[in-house]
């Protein structure tokens, strides 16, 4: 009975998998404050769509703030103070005039949220779909940089930041805009002089809240990228829940994510200091502010520059003046928050694919047997050493070929080269004499499958999982792929048939069911290349002959390259591929290696060491 190796498991990417340096926090927006929302409007152009009517709205809706300080001065100057005396009727008229305006003014707010938040949403759909979309178009190594939660993130938490500013922090930047001009404006109107007082006053806050927008903006990113890491680490956890249960490794798993919670916590409340700061010292401003209007308003009404309802129409307009000041705290926070998301954002856009897909300009690989050829090619991982030295083999159209070799020989980065998951830093790889690199992704994926290692599992039926790359495949196409890889008693068996839950991460299923579920998908699939990865996991004797059974059906008149750890798959390979150190160093059938001194050989010692 053939059995897996004991230490069958290949290379990866120096430190691939453990590198905490992101290879997206290498593209982080240089643009300022103004720069990133401009870029996020154009990225996103639902969020400006209407823009004009929402902002049409914004001036009348504040139009009913600015009425009721004029109001007032005309109730005071012209209906209670006036030269013929109390005018009771014109005060009735101004109320009622006010009244309707009011009604006016919370209709337009009602429409200008509503338009406000239908915008937000479909730029935000937007944007998600761009960012998810880019990810996908990212190669494995540059996916693989940054952990899984931390780059989840960028495409949720940080884009719900962005949501958060422009539905509420967006608004009342529109609002408090128009209410400051207008409130301006008018206090103009009333008294330049007051006016002037006033803007002395308060250039010391907008400076102070334009040297702590640099701050905020530092800190809130740093908010963003400690979030992020907190995320990774926790999904991390979650789905090795069951090896850390195992190892008994609980309590340093939980101080490695109290690290990352306190500093995320840290991060925040070092965010939230420097964004508390701006309250305490514009409520100063303001008190000093008022005092100054209220005594050189004094001044001037004795002086007969300004009446009774003039000054107390001024200090209104003052209120209305001084509140988007106020205000200013939580816009800035909510702004700074936001462009730290769009930062992160920016960064997974701005990410270069290093694999590019040559599109409609690409080649369309006709159907059949596929040759595969390597033309001296060589790879290393960034800032890592030379895996594949100077590989340069052909492989004839459908012949069954094993690769094997040691631990970290160039093993799986042969086979990702070959299914274009990264391209060669020299050389090439041609799939019937083209470049893989000249080959449209549509016709590449369409030809070549690979089966990983571990089979990934949705959370779905069985039947669903199987019909992923041909979503159209009926039950009855199912079941025949089932049979005809001689897999219909192992259907059988399941109560459910197609329609069993696989649950999360094809959790309900043993590790062997897992591995069935893959190939019949990569069947369904009707690849012309396949490329396996077997799995290392020990399955029972009878899934082991089924694996066995299925795999013989599946490679029958297609090329297929298979990472072998298993003996049986090396014996009935047409030929075995031997890497050592980055090169093959021997290549025949299996009858012509097991008896000529070298790796092969030793190799094949082991695995029967192993399996006796």
């Amino acid at each position: 009975m053939s059995a897996p190796a004991p230490t069958r498991s290949d290379e990866r990417a120096p430190e691939d998998g453990d590198r905490r340096r992101s290879v997206l926090s290498l593209h982080r927006s240089t643009d300022t404050a103004v720069g990133t929302l401009r870029r996020g409007l154009q990225l996103s152009p639902e969020f400006a769509k209407g823009l004009w009517v929402t902002l049409a709205l914004a001036v009348v809706a504040t139009a009913g703030k600015i009425i009721v300080p004029v109001a007032v001065q005309q109730i005071i100057d012209n209906g209670l103070t006036g030269p013929n005396g109390p005018d009771l009727a014109f005060v009735t008229r101004m109320v009622a005039t006010c009244a309707g305006l009011l009604v006016v003014t919370m209709a337009c707010s009602y429409l200008m949220n509503l338009r406000l938040y239908r915008a937000t949403e479909s730029g935000l759909a937007t944007l998600r779909r761009k960012a998810f979309r880019h990810v996908h178009d990212l190669s494995v190594l540059t996916q693989n940089s940054e952990r899984k939660g931390a780059l989840v993130s960028r495409v949720t938490s940080d884009v719900d930041q962005i949501s958060t500013f422009m539905q509420w922090g967006g608004l009342l930047l529109i609002v408090s805009s128009g209410q400051l001009l207008v409130a301006t404006i008018l206090m103009a109107v009333y008294s330049w002089q007051l006016t002037i007082v006033v803007w002395v006053c308060f250039l010391p806050l907008l400076f102070g809240v334009r040297w702590l927008q640099k701050l905020l903006s530092k800190a809130y990113l740093k908010v963003r990228e400690r979030t992020g890491d907190m995320l990774g680490a926790v999904g991390e956890t979650v789905m090795g829940a069951a090896v850390i249960r195992a190892h008994g490794t609980e309590e340093r798993t939980a101080g490695r994510i109290d690290t990352t919670v306190l500093a995320t916590r840290t991060a925040q409340v070092r965010a939230q200091r420097l964004s508390m700061a701006v309250s305490p010292f514009a409520e100063i401003v303001a008190a000093v502010g008022n005092t100054a209007v209220v005594l050189v308003g004094v001044w001037l009404g004795l002086g007969g520059g300004l009446t009774a309802g003039q000054l107390i129409a001024f200090l209104f307009l003052m209120t209305l003046f001084v509140q988007p000041m106020m205000m200013a705290t939580e816009i800035f926070n909510e702004a700074q928050n936001a462009i730290a998301g769009w930062r992160r954002v920016l960064g997974v856009l701005d990410t270069v694919p290093d694999i590019a897909d040559p599109g409609e300009a690409g080649h369309v690989l006709p159907r059949g047997p596929v040759e595969v050829r390597f033309d001296h090619v060589t790879y290393s991982y960034p800032e890592g050493p030379v895996v594949l030295d100077d590989v340069d083999v052909t492989i004839t159209p459908g012949t069954r070929v094993a690769v094997v070799g040691e631990t970290g020989s160039g093993k799986t980065t042969f086979v990702k080269l070959l299914t274009r998951l990264m391209d060669p830093a020299q050389g090439t790889v041609r799939l019937d004499g083209v470049d893989l690199r000249e080959v449209a992704f549509t016709s590449l994926r369409g030809r070549v499958v690979m089966v990983p290692q571990e089979g990934f599992l949705f959370d779905s039926s069985l039947g669903d999982n199987i019909r992923f790359a041909r979503p159209e495949s009926t039950d009855a196409e199912l079941e025949a792929a089932i049979t005809e890889l001689g897999l219909a008693d192992w259907l059988g068996s399941l109560a459910h048939g197609l329609n069993t839950p696989v649950g999360q991460r094809g959790e309900s299923l043993s590790a062997g069911e897992r591995q069935l579920v893959a190939l019949v998908r990569a069947y369904v699939a009707d690849p012309d290349l396949l490329v396996l990865d077997e799995a290392t996991s020990a399955v029972d004797p009878h899934t082991e002959v089924r694996i066995q059974r299925a795999l013989d059906r599946l490679t029958r008149g297609r090329t297929s390259v298979a990472i072998a750890h298993r003996l049986s798959t090396a014996e009935a390979a047409d030929r075995v591929l031997v890497f050592d150190d980055g090169r093959i160093v021997q290549s025949g059938a299996h009858a012509e290696l097991v008896d000529r001194p070298g790796v092969y050989a030793d190799l094949y010692a082991s695995w029967v060491h192993s399996s006796a």
